[in-house]
């Protein structure tokens, strides 16, 4: 499956009312950790990939996310699978080691068939992110972006992982 993903860091505020003036309401808060993984024979940096284990309050699931597809977007190749607590001692097993936690709480909305997140990231900061699961979503992304006055050289291709590490 595809993901076509942009993100943009925010002023949450602002943003809630220019989605509250478009009529797209709140659907659900949630609070994740995401755990990111490596390999010392697979670098998922090097190859622009990332594998993660994130976790909310009543469900795990383990992502697989490819490299990035196009130079607008965030899109990539993704596979998620809802997984039980034992994948941190399988990966571990395997050689996988944690690499870094990105704690979130994340509010859900929906517009079309376009999934609306705003994040609020510990040690980050607040972040938008709009994603569809096509490729044609991408028009749509793009044309909602400019609804809510959010330029396209205001998006950001790092994942939050690359951001914190930025930081290091």
């Amino acid at each position: 499956m595809v993901e076509v993903e942009v993100k943009a860091n925010i002023e949450k505020e602002g943003v809630e009312k220019r989605l509250a003036l478009l009529g797209i309401k709140l659907i659900k808060r949630e609070h994740q950790i995401d755990t990111y993984f490596d390999h010392s024979y697979y670098n998922f940096k090097k190859k622009d990939e990332a594998l993660r284990v994130r976790e909310t309050k009543n469900d795990l699931f383990l992502t697989y996310k490819g490299k990035k597809l196009d130079e607008e977007t965030k899109t990539r190749r993704e596979i998620e699978i809802k997984v039980e607590g034992k994948i941190y001692s399988l990966l571990k097993i395997l050689g996988f080691f944690e690499v870094e936690k990105v704690e979130k709480i994340r509010d859900f909305y929906q517009w079309n068939n376009l999934k609306i997140c705003l994040d609020k990231v510990k040690h980050l900061g607040e972040f938008l992110e709009i994603e569809g699961k096509r490729w044609k979503d991408k028009k749509k992304i793009f044309e909602l972006l400019k609804k809510m006055n959010i330029k396209k050289e205001n998006l950001i291709r790092k994942s939050y992982l690359e951001l914190l590490k930025k930081q290091d």
